[in-house]
Order: structure tokens, then C-alpha cells, then sequence
């Protein structure tokens, strides 16, 4: 059984960073697509990045060049480093993981990202 647990979510001014982190617990963490949504209060869930198992990555356009994904194999951990943060970066940041594209994605809690001054 897969479990997902995000942290790193704040408060924090425009102009800053945040990382978040999601912890996985389960086997085969290194086959695994991993990656983060946001949903902002009366939005929709939208992708945000990813990184498939061989660590290539995607991004939405929006956080291209300020928001960089990355995963820690040995740790069994991903991480969204957010720089540059704007107040349209306020949402719920949740952590995915899905073993293969055509399965039912595993999700973490969500953690809070409000980015405000």
C-alpha cells in the first residue's frame, strides 16, 4: 500500500521559496511517476510538474524557470523547490504517484502554499 505525506507548505512573502516535500511509503518507489497538482480556492486541480521514474521532467508553463521538481531515490522522496513565489502560487499542493500511465494515481493530504504580504 502506497502513502503519500507532503510538507513544507507557509506562509511566505512574494518574492520568496518555499520546498515541499512528499514522503513515500511503499515498495518500488524508483518505478514510479511522481509529481505535484495545485488547486487553488474555486479552481481547478491543475498539474504543476512531474518527473517520471527515469527523472525527466515537466512543468506547467506558469512556474517554468521558478519551480524545479526533483526525487531522491535512496530517500524515497520528492521534492518542488518554489523560488520567485507570486500570490497566484496561493493553493493546496498535492503530491501524486503512479506506477504506470494508465493507472489511478496514489495521493498525498495536500499541504497549504500561501504566498501573500
Amino acid at each position: 500500500q502506497v502513502q503519500l505525506v507532503e510538507s513544507g507548505g507557509g506562509l511566505v512573502q512574494p518574492g520568496g521559496s518555499l520546498r515541499l516535500s512528499c514522503a513515500f511509503s511503499g515498495t518500488s518507489f524508483r518505478h514510479y511517476s511522481m509529481g505535484w497538482y495545485r488547486q487553488a480556492p474555486g479552481k481547478q486541480r491543475e498539474l504543476v510538474a512531474s518527473i517520471t521514474s527515469s527523472g525527466s521532467t515537466n512543468y506547467e508553463d506558469s512556474v517554468k524557470g521558478r519551480f524545479t521538481i526533483s526525487r531522491d531515490n535512496a530517500e524515497k522522496t520528492v521534492y518542488l523547490q518554489m523560488n520567485s513565489l507570486k500570490p497566484e502560487d496561493t493553493a493546496v499542493y498535492y503530491c501524486y504517484a503512479r506506477p504506470i500511465p494508465s493507472a489511478k494515481p496514489y495521493w498525498g493530504q495536500g499541504t497549504h502554499v500561501t504566498v501573500s504580504s
